[in-house]
């Protein structure tokens, strides 16, 4: 049987950051692929059924595993993010739980040195 490793979590840098209650500012974190428990779990909360714009928050909440010193990443932090670390997350978070390939391992025939080319794949929201 064949072992194959497959990345579960991606470094992040925030394009603006979030200022926690004290004024430091957090920009760097790691997002872990989502389980299906991350996507069916908050369908059931009441703030999701009576505001469904409020899923990404609670799936952001759930797979952001570190976000610079921040002790636990929750709603309320989810909550605080800028409009625009908003839109880059959830961008991140589509990136990396689609389905299908999202990049290539290709080898420059220059230099041959390795590296993966991501894929644009249109139609995505």
């Amino acid at each position: 049987m064949m072992n194959t490793l497959i990345q579960t979590e991606y470094e992040f840098t925030l394009p603006t950051g979030y200022i926690d209650a004290t004024g430091t500012l957090h920009r760097e974190g790691t997002m872990r692929l989502a389980t299906t428990a991350d996507e069916i779990l908050p369908l059931k909360d009441p703030r999701v059924q009576s505001n469904s714009a409020y899923l990404i928050v609670i799936l952001l909440s759930r797979v952001i595993v570190r976000l610079g010193t921040v002790e636990a990443i929750n709603p309320k932090v989810i909550e605080g993010l800028f409009a625009s670390d908003l839109a880059y997350l959830q961008d991140l978070y589509n990136r990396i739980n689609g389905s299908g390939i999202r990049s290539l391992p290709v080898t420059c025939p220059h230099c041959q040195q390795s590296f993966a080319v991501e894929l644009d794949l249109a139609g995505e929201f």
